[in-house]
């Protein structure tokens, strides 16, 4: 989404660092150019013009012209107001602890991306341990509530769809439904709508009346780009929303829509959906989005997104590895623990450069990487995986043969196998003892050095 707006900014702080200080031209230079970089992304110009007031204001300090270190102070500057664009501090769903079932309400235009959004966050909700329920209340789309329960049905969600006629009706409906079935919370998909379309708008209101929910939010399309002004001030003015859901942003677009609308609306973007998949809706933090959008990466959630899929077969596997040495089944669990953390190229988007390198790279990154190596191993026997070594040349062919890879990424894949054993066969040795002698540490600090993505632990991945 922000690939483009990403290459410009770090283009302009390349250019300052080149410096020893920095001058009041270099800063209207390089404010000039981030104004042109936010205004080509088709952010608010409204928004760029009070954005790059503020970052040349406070740019043109003492403490930063006169530093040793300009050009960081300058990345600094930005990065912070950037923060402050976009929101400073997350904003988490606040659900009523005194009322059951809570009610969340989705509102938005036509094509927005609600109800598939509507299924994300019931996904997101049970997996916090919630039981929720999903209302189908867009009578106006044909089989709008077919979509509904098909994403329903995939997650294990029910969906209360009543006479689907009265929108209302339903919604009313659904809230006794949630007190039989003994569901805590309950989703409103409401119609998509125009902003100009008052029967429409006026039906959300009667919808929201009805219901009383405690948390409204809006799905913004994340591809809309400055007309989301127009949109959003016609919602807050009728409905009043909470917070925002912003959509496809893992879309190709310029990414306007999605830096413009927490300095117009003033509401908190709480969600934002980064796939297709029911798994792929995440909390917003805005500290995070700008350091990406800034090709920092953003490593904490890779952590917080690999604490979460590991689980404690995983711990004894790993007590396991260091006991008895590294199998290729044990290659096979990091492959689908890779798929389960969202693939390669979530996972290196992530990463400080990320999104840089995998625009050069081209289609040269993707999960059928992952796919041809679990044939492979696949191809082995049982033996085979527990014992690597055991491979020769013959059943190097079968595998290759039986996986549909050549013999040569078979070559790789034992190759890489071998140089992850070793490593774990290093970090056997320290945990065996010595761990606390100066050479055991100065061994894991290069360990640590060597453990990348591109390479497992210190190799090139056979892709």
């Amino acid at each position: 989404m922000f690939n483009s707006l990403s290459d410009r900014l770090q283009d302009t702080f390349g250019k300052l660092r080149g410096k020893g200080r920095l001058t009041e031209d270099d800063i209207n230079t390089a404010m000039r150019e981030i104004r042109m970089a936010l205004l080509e992304a088709d952010v608010n110009y409204r928004v760029v013009k009070k954005f790059v007031a503020e970052c040349k204001e406070t740019c043109m300090t003492a403490e930063v012209l006169d530093s040793l270190s300009p050009a960081q102070n300058v990345v600094r500057i930005v990065l912070d107001q950037l923060t402050e664009l976009l929101g400073t501090t997350e904003s988490k769903l606040v659900l009523a602890q005194n009322r059951t079932p809570n009610v969340i309400m989705l509102v938005g235009l036509q094509g927005s991306g609600k109800t598939t959004a509507a299924a994300k966050l019931a996904y997101l909700l049970k997996r916090q341990g919630h039981s929720p329920l999903l209302a189908a209340c867009d009578v106006h789309r044909p089989a709008a509530a077919d979509q509904l329960e098909t994403l329903g049905n995939e997650i294990g969600v029910k969906v209360y769809r009543g006479d689907g006629k009265d929108a209302v009706k339903v919604a009313r409906e659904s809230i006794q439904s949630a007190v039989d079935g003994l569901n805590d919370i309950v989703i409103v998909d409401t119609a998509g709508r125009l902003q100009i379309d008052e029967q429409m708008m006026q039906e959300a209101v009667d919808i929201k009346n009805a219901v009383k929910p405690d948390q409204v939010l809006m799905v913004v399309d994340a591809m809309t780009g400055q007309d989301i002004v127009n949109v959003v001030s016609e919602f807050a003015n009728r409905v009043d929303f909470d917070g925002v859901i912003m959509s496809k942003l893992d879309g190709d677009a310029r990414g306007g829509g999605a830096l413009s609308v927490r300095e117009v609306t003033g509401k908190p973007i709480k969600f934002v959906s980064m796939g297709e998949k029911p798994d792929s809706l995440e909390v917003f933090h805005p500290d995070r989005m700008a350091k990406r959008i800034l090709g920092m990466g953003d490593v904490v959630s890779i952590i917080e997104e690999a604490q979460r899929v590991t689980d404690q077969k995983d711990i004894d596997d790993a007590e396991r590895m260091l006991r008895e040495g590294f199998t290729m089944d044990d290659m096979l669990t990091q492959m689908q623990q890779i798929r389960k953390m969202g693939g390669l190229k979530k996972i290196l988007a992530s990463l400080p450069g990320g999104e840089r390198a995998l625009e050069q790279a081209g289609g040269a990154v993707s999960d059928e990487q992952i796919t041809r190596i679990e044939a492979m191993i696949h191809s082995m026997t049982k033996q085979e995986r527990a014992k690597p070594k055991t491979i020769n040349g013959q059943r190097r062919k079968r595998i290759a043969k039986g996986s549909g890879r050549s013999v040569q990424e078979v070559n790789q894949l034992l190759k890489q196998w071998s140089e992850m054993d070793k490593m774990m066969g290093k970090m056997r040795q320290l945990t065996n003892g010595g761990g606390n002698s100066r050479k055991a540490r100065r061994q894991m600090t290069n360990m640590m050095r060597n453990m990348g993505m591109g390479g497992g632990m210190g190799g090139k991945m056979p892709f």
